[in-house]
């Protein structure tokens, strides 16, 4: 649907520049004649048509313009230099772009964003200032890649066309579709929209419905709508599930001989008690007085994942299961998750194990990598796992026990289990004096009822048990990548880079309010500030906020065949090896292992390369996936308490509002900026506070305030809040 375009006013000498302009910019190759400016900007009057001869005579003679040949104009690209960046969208309609050309992110206004959309690379030039101290504000002239063009948002009818209001806040334009649609829908409906044709910013994208979800607000509804925001699949297709499902899963007493046999050594799985893919097992065998045999045994994907086929081409494109608030979104489909690759109890599995002999010191004297075949004895939840570690106890009560009634562990399994937490702990102890970073943060979770309402909120955290596994996960994720790293041979590495010292000195201005502080000076020693910093706020009101803005400024793992090491871990080694059920890089990792063991050469790097940068990005959108469900269910629950007053600490601030968490169930929502009631604030960047005007009164980052639930809206999934007060009271641990 084209909007009439407005007509230039003789006088106004500003807005026939910035359309001449954004004409130009739009072909800057193109040489255009008098006619051909004049027809495209509207300009019918002989005053009109005067005022653009001065122009461009004017122009000319700045150098903004040239005519290369008599009558024909174009822009003079030579006086003003472009630059390759990506744009970041603002809730406002504004962006930044991010150029490395150019080394630093420059501010371009919703006038000047020529089509653009979140995370576009586009092409863009600087704005001319008079003052040079002004910061510099970019102009988009090109959109030279679209990082996406399809979008998730609701249907809202007219007569002769729809809107699709899309729900992505950063995207503030609706889009254009025509009636009839080739897919069925009507009012309120949320559907996926494509977009087909947008010429000009002034008007409003052309689209196709692609997809019809369902009733907006429907539970079902909104889940699928999260996973399609980010392009993420809800189920397989009936062709994968078909190839699944001819995969032979038998176990043979021939494939067993080529590998090393543990079925006869104890052997138990610890993991979440809703947890239905088993992918870890741990096993263990008393060597003598001082040392023990134990193997972490890992699911051997790979034996049933084969490269070239349309199953495996599926799971490196989804290259991540997606966790959300009430399903699991797995990589691989279930007869393979669930069934042939999960270390169920008592059931023989075909495993890819790493083997050491360790000391009742820790000490490690032998190591062994290779395929092996196990049979899982027990299989314990993380709170029975616990129990064993608390009580030293071989009886598990009823109200711990996911069997439903009490029961008796085997004796040994207990000395197992005591045994390896002991080791755990040292392990634990040692990687934090060498500089580990440790986050132990707390998990949001909720009780769900039948149909998905949240009952309650509750938060998890590390126990012992789960300590247990990680440390010895850990373990067999850097000896394998140290394995492999000290032969110089491509492998896929999980690395994690230094964190920014600009960002830690933001995070100590916060953390000083609450009586902290980092020491930086000395770059050898911030990791055991950051974990005193941990330690400190362990337990009290603001270490929500604290543990996440710390997580803010770390720098973000990813994959990569170039290896600097994990930072946040202190290994000069690491690899992810343990999970490959639910992570392709895991699959990679085995399948490389496996290439090497049999004294093959080392394989391209390029290739792998890529599907590390594949695997790094599909991970990102799996966690945003994640988070936004959360948010949804936040929302959800946080609807019943419209109009109740909450206490909490301001865990954001920006140019639109503040946004706060609530102490009492981690919710977090937003006061705005414009419903401050006392003065008109504003955002000063480098308090990290909004500011009264007439009072100067400052409400920074970590305040604790008291608010209101102003609203819950399920849509566009965000709480909005009403400013009480500050509150100067203590705040409740949990």
């Amino acid at each position: 649907m084209s909007k009439k375009k407005r007509k230039i006013k003789v006088g106004n000498a500003h807005a026939l520049t910035d359309n001449l302009f954004s004409l130009l910019e739009k072909n800057p190759e193109k040489q255009y004649s008098f006619k051909e400016l004049a027809s495209a900007l509207q300009l019918r009057e002989t005053a009109s048509r005067n005022k653009l001869i001065e122009q461009l005579g004017l122009l000319k003679a700045k150098g903004k313009i040239k005519e290369p040949i008599s009558g024909r104009f174009s822009l003079n690209r030579s006086d003003q230099p472009s630059y390759l960046g990506t744009i970041d969208m603002t809730q406002s309609g504004n962006g930044y772009v991010v150029s490395e050309e150019l080394g630093q992110d420059v501010f371009v206004h919703k006038s000047k964003l020529n089509t653009a959309l979140h995370k576009d690379t586009v092409r863009f030039v600087l704005n001319h200032r008079e003052s040079t101290k002004a910061k510099p504000e970019a102009k988009i002239i090109a959109v030279e890649k679209r990082f996406k063009s399809r979008f998730v948002g609701e249907v809202e009818e007219s007569d002769s066309f729809y809107f699709i209001k899309v729900s992505d806040n950063r995207m503030t334009q609706d889009i254009y579709v025509s009636k009839p649609s080739l897919i069925p829908v009507t009012q309120n409906d949320k559907v996926i929209v494509e977009i087909s044709n947008w010429g000009s910013s002034k008007n409003a994208p052309e689209g196709k419905v692609i997809e019809n979800l369902g009733e907006s607000g429907l539970h079902q509804t909104e889940i699928h709508a999260i996973l399609a925001e980010y392009d993420l699949p809800a189920s397989f297709s009936a062709e994968i599930e078909n190839f699944a499902g001819l995969i032979d899963t038998f176990i043979t007493e021939e494939e067993i001989r080529n590998r090393r046999d543990f079925r006869d050594t104890l052997t138990f799985t610890i993991d979440p008690r809703d947890a239905k893919d088993f992918d870890d097992a741990l096993s263990f065998k008393v060597l003598d007085d001082q040392w023990y045999e134990i193997g972490i045994h890992i699911a051997d994907v790979s034996h049933y994942l084969k490269e070239g086929t349309i199953l495996d081409d599926e799971a490196f494109e989804r290259a991540t299961s997606v966790y959300l608030v009430d399903r699991v979104v797995p990589m691989l489909p279930e007869v393979l998750s669930n069934m042939a690759c999960s270390l169920r109890p008592h059931e023989e599995k075909y495993t890819f194990s790493a083997v050491f002999e360790i000391s009742v010191k820790g000490e490690i004297r032998n190591k062994w990598f290779g395929r092996t075949a196990i049979c899982s004895d027990e299989r314990f939840a993380y709170e029975e796992a616990e129990y064993i570690i608390e009580t030293q106890s071989t009886k598990i009560p009823k109200e711990v026990s996911i069997r439903q009634d009490e029961y008796t562990v085997d004796e040994n399994v207990v000395k197992a289990i005591l045994i390896m937490n002991e080791l755990a702990i040292g392990f634990r102890s040692r990687r934090l004096s060498a500089g580990a970073i440790s986050f132990d943060k707390e998990e949001v979770r909720f009780l769900l009822d039948a149909e998905n309402e949240p009952l309650s909120v509750y938060f998890k955290r590390s126990g012992q048990a789960n300590k247990l596994i990680e440390e010895f996960m850990l373990l067999a994720n850097r000896k394998v990548a140290e394995f492999i790293g000290k032969q110089k041979k491509t492998f896929v590495y999980r690395i994690h880079d230094e964190p920014d010292l600009d960002k830690l000195e933001a995070l100590n201005g916060v953390v000083q309010r609450f009586g902290h502080k980092l020491d930086l000076s000395n770059t050898k020693d911030i990791a055991q500030s950051i974990n005193k910093l941990l330690s400190d706020v362990s337990g009290k009101s603001e270490q929500q906020l604290v543990d996440t803005l710390t997580i803010r400024s770390m720098s973000k793992a990813v994959y990569s065949t170039q290896n600097i090491g994990h930072y946040g871990l202190a290994f000069d080694y690491y690899s992810h090896f343990t999970s490959p059920i639910r992570r392709y890089p895991d699959v990679m990792v085995h399948r490389l292992l496996q290439h090497y063991l049999d004294q093959k050469p080392s394989v391209k790097s390029d290739e792998y390369e890529e599907r590390c940068v594949h695997c790094s990005n599909r991970e990102v959108l799996a966690a945003s996936a994640e988070r936004d469900s959360i948010k949804y269910m936040q929302v959800k629950f946080m609807q019943r308490y419209v109009g109740d007053t909450f206490l909490g600490v301001v865990s954001g601030v920006t140019d639109w509002g503040v946004f706060v968490e609530l102490q009492e169930n981690k919710c977090e929502g937003m006061v705005r900026i414009r419903d401050f009631k006392d003065d008109v604030y504003y955002f000063d960047q480098a308090q990290y506070a909004l500011v009264g005007q007439r009072t100067k009164q400052q409400i920074q980052l970590g305040e604790k305030v008291k608010v209101m639930i102003k609203s819950a809206d399920l849509d566009k999934r965000q709480i909005d809040l009403s400013f009480i007060e500050k509150y100067e009271g203590e705040l409740l641990t949990l």
